[in-house]
């Protein structure tokens, strides 16, 4: 933004990316796809499938104070979907800004220059910021006495934390706090052609380019192997890829195991097919944050 200055765009910058860590990890509480028992899906010549397993309950948020933990979230009707997307996505922003302000300022605006010239200098950050973050790192290290006591209670009060304490936030947040972490000290990619185009295209599930992409390996590389020995795929298959956010990339991994993935999912037009997947898509896309 023009006129800012450089701490304060390594702010922003920094917030936006633990804005969208803390939003992958409060979509996933809200949002548990759960797989049916599939049946044998009939092979096709190249041990390919013609038909994918269906699966079973629908992405969307609890309602009437339901706890987050209840299996089974059945789909609520479009109306309610869009105004539970509408609130989630303001919910998050907010409790994002609460939290990241309370951060200490030296993670606020931490890159990987800072922390390598950090490195170098045998300077505090690297005992501070230790990856893997636990849960005690971040009640000690990284939350501040001063967080305002009703991030917790709101979080509780929305059914995603079981208890309004310290220690559950903890919890809540290491996940975040980590990915965070590992984002802003990370080598920086080199510029990509295809990622910058990816970007402007948008997430392939749900279409948001307002938020930052992964890919996504169609056939896991866990399975490389397998499904080339079983003839599940010719190798110059393997490496085909899905430009994702981090919360439709969570979903299609707690959706199917790597290995139905490789056999069943392994477009995505086979993971549109899946009503799971586009209900959750659907119900994601719908979370932008104020001011764009």
């Amino acid at each position: 933004m023009a006129g800012e200055s450089e701490p304060e765009q390594d702010y922003q910058k920094n917030f936006d990316l633990f804005r969208d860590c803390l939003a992958t990890v409060l979509i996933e509480k809200v949002s548990k796809p759960q797989p049916k028992a599939r049946r044998r899906a009939k092979a096709t010549s190249r041990g390919s499938t013609t038909s994918a397993p269906a699966s079973a309950a629908s992405a969307t948020r609890p309602n009437n104070g339901t706890s987050v933990s209840d299996s089974n979230l059945e789909p609520s009707p479009s109306t309610a979907q869009d105004t539970t997307a509408e609130d989630l996505a303001d919910f998050i922003d907010y409790i994002a800004t609460e939290i990241y302000s309370s951060l200490p300022p030296d993670l606020q605006t931490l890159d990987y220059y800072i922390w390598k010239q950090d490195q170098k200098d045998d300077g505090p950050l690297q005992s501070r910021y230790t990856l893997p973050l636990t849960s005690s790192d971040v009640s000690s290290a990284l939350l501040l006495p001063t967080l305002d006591p009703s991030v917790a209670e709101s979080l509780h009060a929305y059914g995603l934390l079981r208890e309004a304490t310290q220690e559950d936030l903890a919890t809540l947040l290491t996940p975040a706090l980590t990915s965070l972490l590992e984002s802003v000290t990370a080598v920086p990619p080199a510029p990509s052609a295809s990622k910058k185009a990816a970007q402007e295209a948008g997430c392939e599930l749900c279409g948001r380019d307002w938020v930052p992409l992964t890919y996504h390996h169609l056939i896991p590389r866990f399975v490389h192997a397998k499904a080339i020995k079983r003839g599940w795929h010719k190798p110059e298959d393997l490496q085909n890829v899905a430009w994702l956010c981090a919360a439709c990339h969570r979903a299609v991994h707690r959706f199917a195991s790597h290995e139905d993935l490789a056999r069943y999912y392994y477009t995505v037009d086979r993971l549109l097919e899946q009503n799971e997947i586009v209900q959750f898509a659907k119900w994601v896309a719908k979370m932008r944050w104020k001011g764009r």
